[in-house]
């Protein structure tokens, strides 16, 4: 991590404490802030590169802020990592379909926590994409260097891992990509995710998509394809 802003979401003092010591020592310009809507208002005036956001907050909850967030056209496409103690599936699925990039459970390891972050940050940078031609397939534009996807003309707004997802399948249609090869490239190997994840995002990329989201399909028992 070089120099990226990240804001920090907490009500906890000792939490956002925490995790402002580990994040500056390895190169972080980091902003705390302890509510809800004071998280909308400092990203609004100043977008960060990361929001680490936790869920039990006053006021607006971090479910309504990651919707916020990814709601406005200004922080669309910055990564939210949830930070939470409720650690149950559904909450993991939840924030997941709000778009979040990645979700912690508390109590956690400092290190962890860095690495984390470092990870979604360096899929967010990923330049390689960008010298990737525009793929072209069932009504489909996937620009990987522009990172927009359009369908029969009309802009479609994914988030980080279902542009990754999407393009991963696009990239050979008719290949059947296995959960975990989705997670290695959609997410990465560092992100902690499960086979439940995975299918949230492809149903959430199939919503997306319209009828073009049909030509995504289930492999029972191993993955998914994008038809030939």
């Amino acid at each position: 991590m070089a120099n990226e802003r990240v804001l920090v979401v907490d009500d906890e003092e000792d939490i956002l404490r925490l995790v402002e010591y580990n994040l500056v020592r390895n190169g972080c310009r980091v902003t705390c802030v302890a509510s809800g809507e004071a998280a909308l208002k400092a990203a609004a005036e100043a977008p960060p590169d990361l929001v680490l956001l936790d869920l039990m907050l006053p006021g607006l909850d971090g479910f309504e802020v990651c919707r916020r967030l990814k709601a406005d056209a200004r922080t669309s496409a910055v990564p939210v990592v949830i930070l939470s103690a409720r650690g149950e599936e559904a909450d993991v699925v939840a924030a997941l379909e709000l778009g979040a990039d990645d979700y912690v459970t508390k109590p956690f390891s400092p290190r962890v926590l860095v690495a984390r972050v470092k990870a979604v940050l360096r899929r967010r940078a990923e330049p390689a994409l960008a010298e990737e031609a525009p793929i072209a397939v069932h009504g489909l534009t996937i620009d990987p260097g522009r990172r927009t996807v359009a369908v029969g003309g009309r802009a479609v707004e994914l988030t980080n891992t279902e542009f990754r997802l999407l393009h991963l399948l696009a990239r050979r249609p008719g290949w059947v990509f296995t959960r975990n090869q989705i997670i290695d490239a959609a997410r990465g190997t560092e992100a902690a995710v499960t086979d439940r994840s995975v299918d949230v995002h492809v149903a959430g990329l199939r919503k997306k998509l319209g009828a073009a989201g049909r030509h995504i399909e289930t492999i029972r028992g191993v993955g998914y394809r994008l038809e030939e």
